[in-house]
């Protein structure tokens, strides 16, 4: 199994932000302009490389999407999917504190397994949560706003 530590982190600030911007804009231009979602993409070096690199599309796109969210500032990490991580790098995933995040565990809300003393939790399994999580406070907030415009309050 991957661990959390193979993943890869951009701290905000590393790259030059032009830099990015400017690959940002031309890998947008290009899947704009070529949209065949199931052709590889042949990239060239700018100065003069002899073998072009091929990468399949999804893998551009996701490149993309870092790239853009390095522009804006943010950092970015690349972990595996079925990468094992903390109890501490769930949490920090999750905008919460350890001790919540324990408690979350133990109530089996997030499988994990133990390994000696120390919880291990599955990438996937942090995500899962996350995505539910999220969706429980989206339909929330609707039901919210939902019975404010019935009351008449917005």
């Amino acid at each position: 199994m991957a661990t959390a530590t193979e993943g890869r982190k951009i701290a905000p600030g590393t790259v030059d932000a032009q830099s990015v911007e400017r690959a940002l804009r031309r890998i947008r231009d290009y899947l704009a302009h070529n949209t065949d979602t199931t052709a590889d993409i042949t990239i060239l070096g700018e100065v003069g490389s002899e073998d072009p690199l091929v990468l399949p599309r999804p893998t551009v796109e996701m490149f993309a999407a870092m790239l853009a969210a390095i522009a804006n500032g943010q950092g970015v990490q690349v972990i595996p999917v079925n990468a094992i991580v903390s109890t501490q790098v769930a949490a920090e995933m999750l905008n919460v504190s350890r001790p919540y995040l324990i408690g979350l565990l133990e109530r089996g809300e997030i499988p994990f397994e133990r390994v000696g003393r120390h919880r291990r939790i599955k990438f996937n399994d942090v995500m899962d949560y996350k995505r539910r999580d999220d969706r429980e406070r989206k339909d929330t907030a609707d039901s919210l706003t939902a019975l404010d415009e019935e009351l008449g309050l917005l």
